[in-house]
C-alpha cells in the first residue's frame, strides 16, 4: 500500500514538473516571437520610442526597449526612461484609497461632499449621493468624461468643478457606468483629508518606495525635472509631399512631431498624474500578482479587482472585441473575460503617450507597455499578447 502511494506521488509530481516545464518553455517561445512582432509593428507605424515588460509570478521574463525618447534621437529609450502613464494612474489611486479604507482612515461609503462640500449638481441632493466607491468604479451616474474638455483650458480645478452644477445625472449612483477623469480627481482631497500627507507623498511612501519603483513620481514638475524622460509625439500633417493621387490631389502625409508636455490631465492626479518607467511597471505587476503582500495585501488586491459595474462598451474595443466575452470595472481596474480567461487590465491615453497594463491572476503572468506616441498600435499589440498567452497555455496546445 505504501509503495503504491509512493508511486502515485512520484507520477503526480513528475507530471506537474513536465507541465511546469512545458509552460515555461511556451512562455520563452512566446517572448521571442512576441518581441519580433512588437518590433515589426513599431517600425511599421514609425513609433519614436517604446518599452514592454513581461513578468511571470515574481520574476521579469522579458524587458525590451525600442527607439528613442524623441524624433531627434537624442537618447535611446532604456529600462529607466520615464513615460506618462495617463489613465494607468487610476489603479494607483484606487490602491491608496482602498488602503486608507482598510486602515479605517476613511470610508468608501463616505459621500464626496464630505471632502468637497462645494461640489454640487443640477439635481438637488444628487451630489450628496455620490460616494467614494462610486468614484473608484466610475458609477457616479454622471455622463461619461464630464467636462474633460475644460482640462485643456487655462482653468483651475475649482473653476472646472463650479460647472458641475449644470449637470443632471443620467442615472442613480451604482446603476450605470460613465468613465470619469475630473470626478476621479476628487479622490485626491478625500485622500489628503484622511491623513497628514499629500497624495504624491503618500504614493511615494506606501507604494513607490516599498516596491523600489525608483523612477515613479506624480506630477508635471517632477516629470520636467527628470532627465531621462520620453517626449510626447502627436501626428502632424505635412503640407507638401510632392506627390498626387490619381485624381490630381496632393497626397496627405502625416508624421510624428515632438511636442511639449501638457499640464491638462496632471490637474487630476489620481486619474492621470503618475509617471513611471517600464522597470517600475514590471515591479508594479509583480506586486499586483500577489508577491509583495506586505505592500499590497491579498485583501486589498481582492477588493480592487472585484467587478463593480458592467462596461458593455468595452466589448466593442478594436482588436479586443473578438475575444472579450464580459467586461466590468472594479476599483481602478478593468476586469475582462478574454476568451473566458480573466484579465485585470487598464489602458491610458494622454497627449503624446499611450500606456497599457494587464495581468492574469490564474497564470501569474503580467504585461505592460509604454509608448511615446498617440498610436492605437499599442491596443493591437496588447490584445495579441493575451491571445498568444492563452493559446499557449491551453492544455490542448501542449
Amino acid at each position: 500500500m505504501i509503495t503504491s502511494r509512493l508511486n502515485l506521488f512520484c507520477i503526480t509530481y513528475l507530471a506537474l514538473c513536465v507541465f511546469s516545464i512545458a509552460h515555461a518553455t511556451n512562455l520563452k517561445k512566446l517572448e521571442r516571437e512576441f518581441a519580433s512582432t512588437v518590433k515589426h509593428e513599431l517600425n511599421k507605424h514609425s513609433i519614436p520610442g517604446a518599452a514592454f515588460a513581461i513578468v511571470k509570478n515574481d520574476a521579469i521574463v522579458s524587458l525590451k526597449t525600442f527607439g528613442h525618447i524623441d524624433k531627434a534621437k537624442s537618447r535611446k529609450v532604456n529600462s529607466n526612461t520615464v513615460f506618462r502613464l495617463a489613465s494607468v494612474s487610476k489603479p494607483f489611486a484606487a490602491t491608496i484609497t482602498t488602503m486608507l479604507a482598510q486602515d479605517r482612515l476613511l470610508n468608501l461609503s463616505d459621500p464626496i461632499t464630505k471632502y468637497v462640500p462645494h461640489f454640487s449638481l443640477a439635481k438637488k441632493g444628487a451630489a450628496e449621493k455620490i460616494q467614494l466607491k462610486h468614484l473608484l468604479s466610475h458609477s457616479t451616474g454622471l455622463m461619461p468624461n464630464a467636462y474633460d474638455n475644460l482640462l485643456h483650458e487655462n482653468w483651475n480645478m475649482k473653476k472646472i468643478l463650479g460647472r458641475f452644477d449644470r449637470i443632471t445625472p443620467i442615472c442613480e449612483p451604482a446603476k450605470c457606468y460613465g468613465y470619469q477623469n475630473i470626478a476621479y480627481g476628487l479622490l485626491e482631497p478625500a485622500i489628503e483629508a484622511s491623513q497628514s500627507k499629500n497624495y504624491a507623498m503618500l504614493l511615494q511612501e506606501k507604494v513607490f518606495s516599498p516596491l523600489d519603483m525608483h523612477n515613479a513620481s506624480v506630477g508635471i514638475d517632477v516629470f520636467k525635472q527628470q532627465k531621462n524622460t520620453a517626449k510626447p509625439h502627436i501626428l502632424m500633417q505635412r503640407k507638401k509631399t510632392g506627390k498626387k493621387d490619381r485624381n490630381g490631389k496632393e497626397i496627405r502625409k502625416y508624421i510624428w512631431q515632438t511636442v511639449k508636455v501638457e499640464p491638462d490631465f496632471y490637474k487630476v492626479a489620481p486619474a492621470a498624474g503618475v509617471n513611471a518607467s517600464i522597470n517600475d511597471m514590471a515591479k508594479w505587476l509583480i506586486a499586483n500578482l500577489g508577491h509583495n503582500p506586505d505592500v499590497l495585501s491579498p485583501a486589498l488586491l481582492s477588493e480592487v479587482t472585484t467587478p463593480r459595474i458592467k462596461t458593455q462598451k468595452d466589448l466593442r474595443r478594436k482588436y479586443w472585441k473578438h475575444h472579450l466575452t464580459d467586461a466590468h470595472y472594479g476599483y481602478g481596474w478593468r476586469i475582462y473575460q478574454f476568451d473566458d480567461n480573466p484579465i485585470i487590465y487598464h489602458s491610458g491615453w494622454v497627449s503624446g503617450f499611450r500606456a497599457d497594463i494587464g495581468y492574469s491572476p490564474e497564470l501569474g503572468i503580467g504585461f505592460a507597455m509604454l509608448i511615446n506616441a498617440e498610436s492605437n498600435v499599442i491596443n493591437k499589440i496588447s490584445s495579441q499578447f493575451w491571445q498568444q498567452v492563452f493559446e499557449q497555455h491551453n492544455p490542448n496546445t501542449i
